[in-house]
């Protein structure tokens, strides 16, 4: 029974693996109309992410302040 299983899940990873490549010669194909499209975004910013309140982790603070820190960040 275990050697079906490792057959099966081999089958599986081989189907899984060939969609992906499938998927990612789509995505970064010469004619780029995923990206022409607006799905896929090749040059996305990325995300800064600063020391907030002394080395402070999220766990450490009191409710407050986690409410002024997402407040200005923009947050409700």
């Amino acid at each position: 029974m275990s050697k079906e299983i490792n057959k099966e899940l081999l089958e599986i990873i081989k189907a899984l693996t060939s969609k992906i490549e499938k998927l990612e010669e789509t995505v970064y194909a010469s004619d780029g109309i995923l990206r022409k499209a607006g799905f896929v975004a090749v040059n996305s910013p990325t995300p800064k992410i600063g020391v907030v309140d002394n080395n402070k982790t999220v766990g450490e603070m009191a409710w407050g302040d986690i409410h002024k820190m997402v407040s200005n960040m923009g947050g409700q």
